[in-house]
């Protein structure tokens, strides 16, 4: 059977209705994932046992094949002329599954995405570590890769791209850029950050801080002169900054708290909530490291910080609330969707 035949008919499917992801299983139909909500595709045919191993054989190289039968999963990339995924091959009880994530060819601008214009000023920073953060499938990997390609196309330096597997591919435009693919070009993420000293590397996007090893060297490369942009799946900025300290032993603690009030330049928070009018829409939460915010840090009193934010648009800063309200406020999203995403939903209801 032509395997590569019908995962281009699948993916034909999934780029006309707009969907996100395409989930492939034994023993069931192909299902999609379209502005947040799982659509099986009753007329395609259920996969069989056959069928999953024609798709792994497409999407999957020797070693990654080997992999996924030692380690019952592996992460890979999958491109097509005009379609290119991010995949995850699985087994549950047994049976093969498939998850791939649709990765747009071009890459949008903040304008595009919907977001917030102040992003920018994190682009022209000479150093310092920026984070992106928010549960998976809510758009972190889109936002980076937009702030990425507005440095190619206004700085001369070079970008370094370590990920598992590479998802956008980026073309040099005024930066030169390097894309490093974990298992395939480098043994592991941290490996990759120190070997980024001896690169002349100028900023670096790491995919995503797994151990503290590799947070700890990304906080290094941040103080040493580089510009680090970077993710985890927390779902605020406070949080965010408590799983970063709490990943290390106590008796290092102190002194990643103290490089990262130093190091850190910001962390922004985004949700992608369901479009009155159709498809997503992002709410999001800002924190600006200034003087205030670094002192909080140090001082172990990272509790306050949702009350920095929360008092410092003036700043830059926003607030998740305060973001939600205004989707709300023009009509964007409905007040139930606001309430589902909010981080404190009595004080959301005192701004509706």
């Amino acid at each position: 059977m032509e395997y590569k035949k019908q995962i281009e008919d699948l993916v034909d499917l999934v780029v006309q209705e707009g969907a996100s992801d395409l989930h492939l299983a034994e023993g069931r139909n192909p299902v999609i994932r379209v502005s947040g909500s799982l659509i099986p595709l009753s007329k395609k045919p259920v996969s069989t046992k056959e069928d999953l191993r024609g798709y792994i054989k497409e999407f999957l190289n020797e070693d990654n094949e080997r992999l996924l039968e030692e380690k019952r999963e592996v992460d890979f990339s999958y491109s097509l002329t005009k379609s290119r995924f991010r995949g995850n091959a699985f087994y549950h009880q047994g049976v093969l599954s498939v998850a791939l994530r649709l990765i747009p060819k071009s890459i949008r601008t903040l304008t595009e995405l919907n977001l917030p214009p102040i992003l920018e000023s994190f682009t022209r920073k000479q150093q310092g570590f920026f984070l992106v953060v928010g549960p998976i499938g809510q758009g972190k990997t889109t936002t980076l890769a937009a702030l990425i390609e507005m440095i190619n196309q206004t700085r001369n330096e070079h970008i370094l791209t370590i990920e598992d597997p590479v998802e956008y591919l980026f073309e040099s435009k005024k930066s030169i850029i390097d894309q490093r693919e974990v298992r395939s070009d480098t043994p592991d993420f941290s490996g990759a950050l120190v070997s980024m000293f001896r690169q002349d590397i100028d900023v670096c996007l790491v995919g995503e801080m797994r151990d503290n090893v590799t947070m700890a060297t990304a906080v290094t490369a941040a103080e040493t002169g580089h510009l680090v942009f970077s993710t985890l799946h927390t779902n605020n900025a406070a949080q965010t900054i408590n799983r970063i300290i709490d990943s290390f032993p106590s008796g290092q603690q102190d002194q990643i708290r103290v490089q990262l009030a130093g190091s850190m330049t910001g962390i922004f928070s985004q949700r992608l909530i369901p479009r009155i009018s159709g498809g997503l829409i992002p709410a999001y939460e800002l924190l600006i490291n200034n003087s205030a915010v670094a002192n909080l840090i140090r001082e172990k009193r990272i509790h306050e910080i949702n009350t920095v934010i929360e008092t410092s648009s003036g700043d830059g800063m926003i607030d998740m609330n305060r973001s939600l309200a205004e989707l709300v406020r023009r009509g964007e999203i409905t007040v139930e969707s606001a309430y589902l995403n909010s981080f404190n939903p009595k004080t959301l209801e005192r701004m509706m």
